[in-house]
């Protein structure tokens, strides 16, 4: 009797796994039914499945990232699906999910196995890949070539730029004094000292270059006063400082360049942290209660009970 129940259990259980099998190669032959040639998924792929996968010559990739996928599907038009289960609660794969790219291919890369896409249908795509001697300044390159890629995010999203270098700090520090020295109020000196305090950035930048602050500040300050008060110098007003000679020249010829909503906003966060600061003009203070023992003998003399 044991012996038969262990026969049956073994037949049920081959009958499930040709099963199983049976379900995800008709779900395989579905993708590959609608003209896919290449996959790429977020979970692993079993050997099984991939060999159906070889056998009809489609190149399947598993765990792939899931940001990178959507990437991919930007670029070539396709879908990020899912679950192959429609509206109708049955499973289908329409050739619309379907993106496309001229070529596709394995390529080895120092130690590392890349998958290369190239010529993108929908949008051109572009990857770049660092070279380093050790981790730490393939880790440095990384960093610089992310602020400068989202310097250039910056410039396409406000569509406007300035000139760098402290050009914009200096200039509106020249054109608050001026405007300080009109007003007749107390708001007089507020105005002053943040006309002040807008030199803070061009002296740092000029103190991490190991160069003279005073020096070469006040001469950015004379440019600017010139091209604020003379109208035959008012070409100056794109001076700004040059920290590799440690003088100051035209930024805007030089190249030298910031996004406009990155300078505003700073400016702005700036000021409101300020003036959160100034709001502060009371400060509570809770004091511990003495653990003092009131029976004590100092205290029994000073209540003038002994």
């Amino acid at each position: 009797s044991s012996g038969i129940n262990a026969e049956c259990g073994k037949q049920w259980y081959q009958r499930r796994v040709r099963g199983e099998a049976d379900i995800t190669k008709e779900r395989i032959q579905m993708i590959l039914n609608a003209g896919a040639n290449v996959i790429l998924t977020t979970g692993g792929i079993d050997d099984m499945c991939l060999k159906y996968f070889v056998d009809s010559g489609a190149m399947a990739v598993r765990r792939c990232k899931k940001e990178d996928l959507k990437r991919i599907a930007r670029a070539t038009g396709a879908s990020f699906v899912a679950s192959l289960t429609n509206l109708e609660g049955e499973e289908s794969f329409d050739a619309a999910f379907l993106g496309a790219a001229e070529e596709i291919s394995q390529t080895r890369i120092c130690d590392d196995e890349l998958i290369l896409i190239k010529g993108t249908k929908v949008k051109p795509a572009a990857s770049i890949i660092l070279r380093g001697a050790n981790d730490m300044y393939v880790d440095e390159m990384d960093r610089s070539v992310h602020d400068s890629l989202c310097a250039v995010k910056r410039v396409i999203e406000s569509k406007k730029v300035v000139p760098g270098g402290g050009c914009v700090e200096a200039a509106l520090s020249i054109y608050l004094e001026n405007f300080a020295t009109s007003l007749g109020s107390r708001e007089q000196l507020a105005i002053a000292e943040f006309a002040q305090a807008m030199l803070v950035i061009p002296k740092t930048l000029v103190v991490n270059a190991a160069k003279d602050s005073t020096e070469l500040v006040a001469k950015l300050r004379a440019f600017h006063n010139a091209s604020q008060t003379i109208e035959a110098k008012k070409n100056f007003k794109w001076i700004g400082l040059d920290l590799e000679h440690g003088k100051c020249r035209d930024n805007k010829e030089a190249g030298v360049l910031e996004p406009e909503m990155s300078k505003v906003k700073s400016l702005k966060f700036a000021t409101e942290a300020a003036i959160t600061i100034l709001r502060i003009d009371d400060m509570i203070k809770i004091y511990q209660p003495s653990k003092e023992d009131p029976n004590s003998y100092a205290n029994a003399v000073a209540q003038g009970r002994l």
